[in-house]
């Protein structure tokens, strides 16, 4: 097939686009990112930057059902599910709690495992070879935990955690206080995960940015695609706020807005948006030495060069664009709970996003069951900075006729 300057079209200018085209610059393809707003300004924008291989373990886990149902009393709790009558949601949430047993929460972990490991290298490697000076620590992450039954039910995952190849080291108390002074006293324990890592997540993205600009890439930012076209079993054409676009391939990287995008296309992808928050503050004056999660609160704590931020908490309640003030107000009691200066003395943003979860907590990677040219790389729940390496390669690999170097039957859109 002859290529011409727009050989793939990537619809979304995230992180999973931005590595996608990398990949694909690399290969030798022409790469032309269609992008709403501005690159890495949605969900790639205010997570927490962590890079977690010690996330494998899947959302939907025994237990969680129960969870969930005490939860939806809890309009601040670290999992909320509004009260709704959108059916998509309730199949999503009937499919979700089917998978809530071991079996299930096992084999979706080690699947998860595969993509995390490989792209934590990947990752680190990608960083290093361009020198992207975005605040990269390979220092670890610490899961703290203030009561003994919390401790308890994390070192519950560390069989499963070994299983999927994940290195952690349990601390008792003593241990703990003596590994992270920012902590107060009374904690019961907690676990470190030497080889997870951190950045700051638009600095990476600004950097891919520039380097796929540098490596002859195009992107078009302010460019809302409007639909995707299609004769058969071929994409045509994509119809764009500033024109029509024509690529050989084009690929889907709209995290939790791909299903809109492709659904005229006759193609279903269970993909539902869990709102997340973050607040970043300025450095506090005690700073915690590796990034924290507190496990009973679940809220993230992250630090960076100039930059401090809490974030986390699940929320199923579509695309409400509100910003849920007693969801940000939990982030921070939840911190004052673990944490000898909790905050910084200035707030810098406060943000809200949507990940797009599916119901397996696994990616849809790979060439769509119903069109040869259209490709996608979403779903990527709360990990998409975590898997966004893996991602680009695999895709590059698949677009380009090669073989990827993991199966991608597991993540393929014809699962479902």
């Amino acid at each position: 097939m002859s290529l011409n300057n727009d050989d793939v079209l990537i619809l979304g200018g995230g992180v999973i686009g931005l590595s996608c085209a990398l990949f694909l610059l690399e290969q030798g393809r022409s790469v032309r990112i269609l992008e709403k707003d501005t690159v890495g300004g949605a969900t790639s924008l205010g997570n927490c930057g962590t890079i977690t291989p010690s996330h494998a373990p899947p959302l939907a886990a025994p237990g969680m059902i129960g969870k969930a149902l005490k939860y939806m009393t809890q309009a601040d709790a670290p999992f909320y599910i509004k009260p709704s009558t959108d059916l998509s949601l309730l199949d999503w949430l009937l499919r979700f709690s089917l998978r809530c047993n071991g079996r299930d929460h096992r084999q979706s972990a080690l699947t998860r495992a595969e993509l995390l490991n490989s792209s934590r290298t990947l990752l680190e490697d990608i960083i290093t070879r361009h020198g992207f000076d975005c605040g990269f620590d390979a220092n670890g992450e610490m899961y703290v935990c203030r009561t003994r039954e919390g401790l308890d039910a994390l070192a519950q995952e560390l069989p499963l955690l070994a299983e999927c190849g994940i290195v952690a080291e349990q601390l008792d108390a003593q241990a703990l206080a003596a590994r992270e002074p920012a902590l107060l006293p009374g904690m019961a324990g907690g676990i470190f995960f030497p080889n997870d890592a951190h950045f700051q997540p638009d600095a990476y993205c600004a950097a891919l940015a520039a380097k796929v600009r540098a490596l002859g890439g195009v992107i078009e930012e302010h460019c809302e695609v409007l639909s995707v076209a299609a004769e058969g079993d071929c994409i045509t054409h994509v119809e764009t706020a500033c024109g029509r676009r024509q690529g050989a391939q084009v690929l889907v990287a709209l995290a939790a807005w791909s299903p809109a995008m492709v659904r005229s296309l006759d193609l279903a992808l269970p993909i539902q948006p869990g709102k997340g928050y973050s607040i970043s503050y300025s450095l506090p004056p005690v700073v915690p030495k590796t990034p924290l999660v507190l496990t009973e609160r679940s809220v993230c704590v992250t630090s960076w060069a100039g930059g401090y931020r809490l974030g986390s908490t699940m929320e199923f309640a579509g695309f409400d664009d509100s910003l849920n003030a007693k969801r940000l107000d939990a982030l921070e009691r939840g911190a004052r709970e673990y944490l000898h200066a909790p905050v910084g003395a200035e707030i810098q943003s406060r943000w809200f996003g949507w990940r797009p979860m599916t119901y397996d907590d696994l990616p849809i990677l790979g060439v769509s069951p119903k069109h040869r040219n259209l490709f996608l790389a979403t779903g990527h729940g709360m990990l998409g900075m975590s898997m966004s390496a893996i991602t680009g390669q695999l895709l590059a690999a698949q677009m380009t006729g090669n073989d990827p170097m993991i199966d991608l039957r597991p993540f393929s859109a014809a699962r479902f």
